[in-house]
């Protein structure tokens, strides 16, 4: 049904597709960029908007607030299978959690992963990320309510990596997002589903990890640490020089370029290193590390 990576990749096959995958507070335009580079590279490009999408300075869905990293996940799972073929995935933030989710259900041939959000099962001790959504996190029931914090919160922890005049503009294209699943990311030791775990022993597919050195949301020493997670089955690289909005930071055609490098030479021969992996049994987590 899924095909042949290596071939779908080098061949003109319906394979050559990528999905696109945004993160929190975004819609499908943060990936102008990458839409249009992949399209002249020949790839079938399918960027979808996550559940409850509104435009910007529209009212929040009802729903959102309560809208789980699971429910992300069973679409974009839905609209995979729909295609027929396994593609390529690129996800940003919490996008890259969820490329983590769709490899550990076998539905992707390879995923890179910009400033990736964390799966569950690491305990962090760096204050940083949490310091910087303080005032949502203190709010009361935030789990239960649409979040977007301020112009000033965002443009220090998350759009720190672009000029600062620019900033205000990206801030004016963001919409809130799920209250529930910034929980179950920040504090996936209190949600008793575990909606963000992915067992490594799940993932048969190659992943790069690509963090900017000055990510202040979604620390590079942070990213090693899931990485070695994987044992082998994930690759970890640096970018000097950029933070958190990898898609639109000055310098995203290196990121894209080094993004169909990967996709095009290096995951056809690192999958066929990978093992199948064996399922584990029924309510197995991964351990916290």
């Amino acid at each position: 049904m899924y095909g042949d990576f290596g071939s779908d990749l080098r061949s003109g096959s319906e394979g050559r597709t990528v999905m696109l995958v945004h993160g929190m507070w975004s819609r499908p335009h943060v990936w102008d960029n990458f839409r249009t580079f992949f399209e002249a590279r020949g790839y079938r490009v399918v960027v979808p908007a996550l559940r409850h999408r509104a435009e910007p300075g529209a009212d929040p869905h009802p729903e959102l607030g309560v809208t789980s990293i699971a429910d992300y996940a069973d679409d974009l799972a839905a609209e995979i299978r729909n295609l027929g073929h396994k593609p390529v995935i690129i996800g940003h933030s919490m996008g890259g959690l969820l490329a983590q989710i769709l490899a550990a259900r076998d539905l992707v041939h390879a995923a890179v992963c910009l400033a990736s959000a964390h799966c569950a099962g690491y305990m962090s001790f760096d204050p940083g990320p949490l310091w910087i959504f303080r005032k949502q996190t203190l709010s009361s029931r935030f789990w239960e309510r649409p979040q977007l914090p301020s112009l000033d919160t965002m443009s220090y922890g998350v759009l720190n990596g672009l000029p600062p005049a620019e900033r205000d503009a990206v801030y004016g294209t963001l919409v809130p997002e799920s209250g529930r699943a910034f929980f179950e990311i920040a504090y996936w030791f209190f949600d008793r589903r575990r909606a963000t775990t992915v067992n490594p022993a799940d993932v048969s597919c190659p992943l790069l990890m690509l963090t900017g050195v000055d990510d202040r949301l979604t620390p590079a020493h942070m990213t090693k640490r899931v990485v070695e997670g994987y044992a082998g089955r994930a690759m970890l690289e640096t970018l000097p020089g950029h933070a958190h909005w990898l898609p639109a930071e000055p310098g995203w055609e290196r990121i894209a370029e080094r993004t169909a490098a990967f996709f095009e030479a290096e995951a056809p021969v690192l999958a066929r290193q990978i093992p199948v992996p064996v399922p584990a049994p029924a309510g197995d987590l991964v351990p916290v590390r």
